[in-house]
């Protein structure tokens, strides 16, 4: 029975449409406070797809190779790529970074500088789609993600340090990173 379904759209495509994509991302950092080796990990799963990839997040010892801007690039990747499957459906961006998923959810306000191109394009990616939510999960929850970019820094190691600089890098602040207020625990 191929005909059309009760709401006259091809029954396949009802179906594609309504199907939801989970994304788990993660991002890392040696040394975390950035200024070395920054990489990102994701898993697209759902809707008939299934994609990992890892990589370096930004080149190697600049000064904005921290742990919050490659948790940022492991969401946009995400996206991307399925922007490339030519997927608009209903995504779930799932992550370890509060930074990230508060900022993305309004409750952080992005203060960082460094980071403002990063939440800007990953706030345009979300419109692509049906609906982009995000959630917070504690790392054990984000596993898969975390293993991605923690390889991905593992086989970048030996190709960063030889290409380190001599003099030495000015890293961002990242205290400044998110709008916690008083009190509230620093993004790692």
């Amino acid at each position: 029975m191929s005909g059309p379904g009760d709401d006259g759209v091809p029954r396949g495509v009802a179906a594609l449409a309504a199907a939801r994509v989970e994304v788990h991302f993660d991002g890392a950092c040696e040394p975390p406070k950035g200024g070395g080796v920054a990489t990102f990990g994701f898993v697209v799963s759902g809707a008939g797809l299934y994609h990992e990839d890892s990589g370096l997040a930004v080149r190697p010892h600049v000064p904005h190779a921290t742990n919050n801007v490659a948790e940022y690039v492991a969401a946009i990747r995400a996206l991307e790529w399925l922007l490339g499957q030519r997927f608009r459906g209903p995504v779930e961006m799932i992550g370890d970074s509060q930074l990230v998923v508060r900022q993305m959810k309004r409750e952080y306000r992005v203060r960082a500088e460094h980071l403002r191109a990063y939440h800007d394009r990953l706030e345009q990616l979300t419109r692509e789609f049906a609906r982009v939510d995000f959630r917070w999960v504690p790392r054990e929850e984000n596993q898969h993600a975390d293993a991605l970019s923690k390889r991905a820094l593992a086989d970048a190691a030996d190709d960063a340090t030889r290409h380190r600089p001599r003099t030495p890098v000015v890293v961002a602040d990242e205290s400044a990173d998110g709008d916690e207020g008083p009190g509230a625990p620093p993004e790692r």
